[in-house]
């Protein structure tokens, strides 16, 4: 099977994915780990989706609760109060795709009533059973992401003391587990062209197995779902690098993103959006081979 060349995001909306495409990270959260609080106000939200547009973003990611390791978890009200009216007025202004990460499908539903086009679940479904068939009941586009514990219960990359089990064979794990995800969405009538599969880059894995995750980036891409990967910023990317800073990372980031374009990855998320589209145009040739 090969990869991918388009995503339906839709019931009449699909991403042509002949090239790389950047999702334009937005966390209206007081509490995300590199720009928590920055843009919880809907107007600098609004704001910054249009700077990320006019830098190449062909989706903007919007999230209320973080995800980075020990962050509380946010109820569905809460999320909603800060992400609708964001998804509102970014759709009254342009018509980039809009994403909404969140694993509450009540708050999928409520972005999707106001404007969005993909439900970005970092739990893959698991925390919300009703996730899978609004999915399925909408047409819009998914994504599914391996984890193997909620943010609260995680720890950074660079934290753990010894790596989480994958026998050795963490690439092989993750695209049989993600595999099993999409099997299961298909089978509560989730189209198979609106599914795209993100193999967690940061979420239960060690600075060595987000690297062998990245090297083995051909194997999910032969499933024939889009992948679509999120090295921006992370732990990973800072130890490789010898970078503390989270809002320091964006060169190093753009670097990983260009690695991952090479290898065919077709669609970066990152918070840097100029950047990456540069990055990923120069990986990538202009063209798929």
């Amino acid at each position: 099977m090969t990869a991918a060349a388009h995503w339906r995001i839709g019931p009449d909306r699909t991403l042509d994915l002949s090239e790389p495409r950047v999702m334009g990270i937005l966390n209206v959260t007081p509490d995300s780990f590199s720009d928590g609080g920055s843009y919880a106000d809907p107007r600098a939200a609004t704001d910054r989706a249009s700077a990320m547009v006019e830098a190449g973003a062909a989706i903007i990611d919007i999230g209320g609760e973080s995800t980075r390791p020990g962050a509380d978890r946010v109820s569905a009200a809460a999320q909603m109060d800060r992400v609708i009216p964001v998804v509102e007025a970014i759709r009254g202004r342009c018509d980039v795709a809009l994403s909404i990460d969140t694993t509450r499908a009540a708050v999928a539903a409520a972005a999707l009533d106001a404007g969005a086009d993909i439900i970005n679940d970092v739990s893959a479904g698991l925390e919300d059973e009703a996730m899978f068939p609004l999915a399925a009941a909408r047409g819009c586009g998914l994504v599914l992401m391996h984890r193997l514990c909620p943010p609260d219960q995680d720890s950074w990359s660079t934290a753990y003391e010894a790596p989480p089990e994958y026998g050795g064979q963490v690439v092989a794990v993750v695209r049989a587990w993600l595999l099993e995800r999409a099997a299961r969405a298909e089978g509560l009538g989730v189209a198979a062209d609106s599914i795209c599969l993100d193999p967690g880059l940061g979420f239960g894995k060690s600075v060595s197995q987000n690297w062998q995750l990245i090297a083995g980036g051909k194997a999910l891409l032969a499933a024939g779902y889009p992948v679509l990967t999120g090295a921006s910023r992370k732990s990973f990317v800072g130890a490789v690098a010898g970078i503390d800073e989270p809002a320091d990372r964006d060169a190093a980031s753009a670097v990983a993103a260009a690695v991952q374009a090479a290898a065919g990855v077709q669609v970066l998320r990152a918070h840097d959006v100029a950047a990456t589209v540069a990055a990923a145009a120069l990986a990538s040739g202009g063209e798929r081979s």
